[in-house]
């Protein structure tokens, strides 16, 4: 009997298309295995799975009339809980929005159901999306797939954890600093960081909405492809044929290959190696403008992390994982012409980037330079934490500063990624690219 939890989005859409699998029993197994899952309440805030039948019923019948809506008509995910749902608690893994219940589902999310996609429920993610660990003790803290004793990374921590444990054929997360690209890559998967303004954020949860992104975290570029077009309600781009030929890399050198851990660091220099021999050239490119707005990254993100939520900290702070309150008082300080002043220094940086990057069709770097931490040793020393953290979401920073669109991709060593990095609105050409290294790194 086949396993169907096992294959790819785009493989189980074929397999409906068929006539293989029909979507209630799709739905079905993954509901099961959700609930037999020994580690199902570290990954699930909750589970939908009234709406997921309801849903695939519906797919059901449209792939019996031969009116399906999508590639993805019918095929089971998960969504992140800082996403709206109508009539189903959407908390973004805080106490202070403990029984929120929205009357209406996020804008993406009525798209995404709109082209048939299913959804399995709510997955769970770092307090109010502010952390790259997915260290989360007043809700759950999701586990690694290479070390279920380390964390998953985050924001979007729940999300990666229902795909790479078999939960959901994809996963919807956000990403504002690196939360769809550090989960996607300590648990091996692709993960699209979209340019932001891309994707509607009505009825996303905010943390910094001017910095927030939606993505999908995957099992294929394939996957990342068609949740794309799913998630806005078209066509997914071609990626039959794409090559490496002709095709040139700047390898970043500025900030992204400091402080490197060991696996990481060989995982990337192996990556790099396979992609020039499958035709890429690849040359160093130093872009120091960059090291401006990652030194202002305090003021841009958590001056208006604040003011998003800083009368909601003050009135019941201590309903909070103190290290994570702790961060978003950090923006108390900061006055509006210190905040208008990076801003002004990120965009002049944000042109430097373009000038350098002009002659490159992505920019690679690491994707974290470090491996996911262990959840007690996150716990018990604060210092850790901290730095953990920080160097946790530095390389994907830069993606999210520039203004770019980026995807990681595994590089065949457990939780290392490698990122590729391209001008804002470029997805379509970037998926394409990714398809290519993804063959070459297979």
């Amino acid at each position: 009997m086949t396993d169907w939890t096992g294959k790819s989005a785009a493989e189980l859409g074929r397999a409906i298309g068929a006539g293989e699998v029909d979507p209630v029993d799709l739905a079905q197994a993954y509901l099961d295995k959700i609930a037999a899952h020994p580690l199902k309440d570290r990954i699930y805030a909750r589970v939908t799975p009234e709406r997921a039948l309801d849903e695939a019923k519906a797919a059901s019948d449209r792939a019996n009339a031969g009116m399906r809506l999508s590639p993805l008509d019918g095929v089971p995910v998960s969504w992140k809980d800082l996403f709206d749902t109508a009539g189903v608690a959407t908390e973004a893994g805080s106490k202070l929005l403990e029984g929120r219940v929205p009357d209406t589902d996020a804008k993406v999310l009525q798209t995404a159901t709109a082209m048939g996609l299913v959804c399995l429920g709510k997955t769970h993610l770092s307090e109010l999306a502010f952390s790259g660990l997915g260290l989360n003790p007043v809700t759950a803290t999701p586990p690694s797939v290479n070390d279920t004793e380390a964390v998953a990374g985050g924001s979007s921590s729940g999300a990666a954890a229902s795909v790479a444990f078999g939960l959901a054929a994809a996963a919807v997360g956000s990403d504002t600093g690196g939360s769809v690209r550090i989960p996607s890559a300590w648990n091996d998967l692709v993960g699209l960081k979209t340019t932001a303004g891309r994707l509607s954020l009505v009825g996303a949860v905010p943390l910094a909405a001017r910095f927030d992104t939606v993505g999908p975290l995957c099992r294929t570029v394939e996957d990342a492809a068609l949740m794309l077009a799913a998630l806005e309600g078209r066509r997914a781009p071609d990626l039959a044929g794409a090559s490496l030929e002709g095709v040139r890399l700047g390898a970043l050198t500025t900030i992204v290959m400091d402080d490197l851990r060991p696996e990481p660091a060989a995982a990337y220099q192996s990556a790099l190696e396979r992609l020039a021999a499958a035709g890429a050239e690849i040359v160093p490119v130093d872009v120091p403008e960059v090291a401006i707005p990652m030194g202002d990254a305090a003021v841009l993100y958590t001056a208006e992390a604040w003011a998003t939520w800083g009368a909601d900290i003050t009135a019941r702070g201590e309903l909070m994982f103190p290290p994570i309150r702790e961060r978003f008082e950090g923006g108390k300080a900061f006055t509006a012409a210190e905040y208008i002043t990076a801003w002004d220094r990120m965009m002049a940086a944000r042109a430097a980037w373009a000038e350098a990057t002009a002659g490159f069709d992505a920019v690679l770097c690491p994707t974290a330079p470090n491996l996911p931490p262990k959840v007690d040793r996150l716990l018990s020393d604060d210092a850790y934490y901290v730095t953990e953290n920080l160097l946790t979401l530095r390389n994907t920073r830069v993606g999210n500063v520039m203004g770019l669109c980026t995807t990681t991709l595994p590089t065949g060593t457990p939780s290392c990624g490698i990122s590729l990095m391209a001008a804002p609105m470029a997805e379509d050409r970037l998926l394409r690219l990714s398809a290519a290294a993804e063959q070459a790194l297979a």
